[in-house]
């Protein structure tokens, strides 16, 4: 009897994981020639320009999250004492190991917000059990480096979902006054 397939069984998510791996997916020429009108080498030389361009950086499979129970985007913004390097250094160490936690990157803008972190949980339980579990019962001395922060979780109604690479087209379609192809 075969095995019922299910979207996180070990098989589709090894299928997953190895889409994300450069050069697991390529483009659809024909795909593209049917919604642009050029001709192949037109579109596989401006491809490849792109990509020596280091503009394309792969391909890859867009997932929605929520299909896996993840219905819990959670944006934090952080003002971190970021001269207690060893701190730093601790809690970065503790966010590669957090699977939930998919981007950290610095913040420059109005108030004291010096660090952006954003997690994907499956309910706002889960994210807060689990952030005083890893991080604030794990390191010791972390009250001493993050001084305060701002929590903000993304929940359903979704209101306008765009990928980064659409608004970029965008915005250089717009900059440059070219017709927009977004619908």
């Amino acid at each position: 009897m075969p095995n019922k397939m299910h979207t996180d069984d070990e098989i589709r998510l090894n299928v997953l994981e190895a889409l994300l791996k450069k050069g697991a997916v390529v483009p659809n020429l024909k795909q593209i020639q049917r919604q642009t009108g050029y001709h192949k080498a037109t579109i596989k030389s401006s491809i490849d320009f792109l990509e020596k361009s280091e503009i394309l950086e792969g391909f890859g499979p867009k997932i929605n999250f929520r299909k896996f129970g993840y219905k819990l985007e959670v944006i934090e913004l952080l003002q971190a004492d970021l001269s207690k390097k060893k701190l730093f250094e601790q809690f970065l160490d503790a966010a590669k190991k957090d699977p939930c936690v998919y981007r950290i990157t610095a913040v420059v803008g109005s108030g004291n917000w010096n660090l952006f972190v954003r997690h994907i949980y499956r309910d706002i339980e889960s994210y807060h059990r689990d952030m005083q579990k890893n991080y604030f019962e794990a390191i010791p001395g972390i009250y001493d480096f993050i001084k305060d922060r701002q929590i903000f979780y993304a929940t359903e109604p979704l209101f306008k979902n765009i990928s980064r690479t659409n608004a970029i087209i965008e915005i250089a379609r717009k900059e440059k006054g070219l017709n927009s192809k977004t619908k």
